[in-house]
């Protein structure tokens, strides 16, 4: 079998056993009775399980909308999507024993986000295909997040991702969300295709977690709607391509990477701008994508097959690699840690993409091994 099938089908696989347990009990409303909430807050159960449906949809969006319709895979993700339109339903139907606070505390304006952020990444399944009475629940929960302002910071972007999704769904908007997350955030750019988290910059993953995914598939969204927006296109790609280009050069020869900055418990979701990158047909020219495909899944199987990652019922346990609670900062729970799915974004990419073909080494295990690699350089 090549090697890139057996990637595929490793990817399918561990997105599966990520998946599973969320939305098997969130399609039959029983997601609050069955998943336990670790965390250092008792308020985390306020928070938690929007937590694990937006950050879980977004990173499996791309598949849920453009996977293989054939064979196994193909039933597969026809399974996943169904259940990923009941658990919408459940989460937003007022009268759900899983409905979700997406009104109360600042927390629901994150993933009030990532749930908007994986709609605009599958509009025909995670949109369109849902019935008018869920999409009207929908429109009404993302709606509520306005009672509260996002911090000054990344959070900008939220606010602006929500409406975003408002957008899409044919709903009111509010244009001035979108334009002050989207001109603070070109004031907030550091240089060399790195932004601050706010005025500041901060050595950790937000860039990936958040920052640039966010601003690349808001501005592809609404360019056509204000000239200033499509003006920071061209910009905003070019960083994306560079900041790709800086996490292929973090994993290491063993498909480690630095355990630098907050959020450490995303584990591989660290990755989500380079496999959106990939997705996107946005790699910069030095980067093969049977190479960033073979660094990534190197990461994944490092961290996936680490002892402790799932608990006895198939949850994820807090931690880097592993079951490493310290780890957890006291904003961190169970549903949090499902943005790790967000590395999963090539999924959208068919099988014969060349993402999926052949092999190649990264460029830390060219270089630590002796061979010839391309040089790097800053983006001015």
């Amino acid at each position: 079998m090549p090697q890139g099938h057996q990637d595929r089908t490793f990817w399918i696989d561990t997105l599966s056993r990520i998946a599973h347990p969320v939305l098997h009990h969130l399609s039959n409303r029983q997601l609050k009775a069955t998943m336990p909430v670790e965390g250092k807050l008792d308020d985390r159960p306020m928070y938690t399980y929007l937590e694990a449906l937006g950050r879980l949809l977004t990173g499996i969006a791309p598949w849920l909308e453009n996977g293989s319709k054939e064979g196994e895979e193909g039933r597969l993700r026809d399974h996943y999507a169904e259940w990923a339109r009941q658990a919408i339903d459940a989460a937003t139907d007022p009268a759900s024993p899983d409905f979700m606070n997406f009104a109360e505390g600042y927390q629901p304006i994150v993933d009030a986000a990532f749930l908007s952020h994986a709609i605009l990444r599958a509009p025909e399944q995670l949109w369109n295909k849902l019935d008018s009475r869920v999409q009207n629940n929908v429109i009404k929960a993302l709606q509520s997040t306005r009672t509260r302002k996002p911090g000054y910071n990344n959070w900008l972007l939220f606010a602006a991702m929500i409406e975003t999704a408002l957008y899409r769904a044919g709903a009111d908007w509010d244009r001035m969300r979108v334009d002050y997350a989207l001109r603070q955030h070109e004031l907030w750019y550091k240089g060399d295709g790195v932004y601050g988290d706010g005025p500041d910059f901060h050595a950790d993953y937000y860039n990936s977690f958040v920052i640039q995914p966010m601003l690349v598939d808001i501005i592809e969204a609404l360019e056509s709607e204000d000239a200033a927006w499509a003006s920071m296109k061209e910009k905003v790609l070019k960083r994306a391509q560079r900041y790709a280009t800086q996490q292929e050069r973090l994993i290491s020869p063993e498909g480690t990477f630095p355990a630098v900055g907050r959020s450490l418990a995303y584990r591989f979701g660290a990755f989500q701008l380079l496999s959106q990158m990939a997705l996107q047909h946005r790699l910069e020219a030095s980067l093969q994508p049977a190479q960033v495909r073979c660094a990534l899944t190197a990461v994944i199987r490092r961290m996936i097959d680490a002892p402790g990652t799932f608990d006895e019922d198939g949850w994820l346990t807090i931690g880097f690699c592993g079951h490493q609670p310290e780890v957890g900062e006291t904003y961190i729970s169970t549903g949090s840690l499902y943005l790790c799915a967000a590395v999963f974004l090539p999924l959208g990419l068919s099988e014969d993409d060349p993402f999926w073909q052949g092999e190649a080494e990264w460029t830390n295990k060219k270089a630590w091994s002796g061979q010839s690699f391309p040089i790097d350089k800053a983006l001015y």
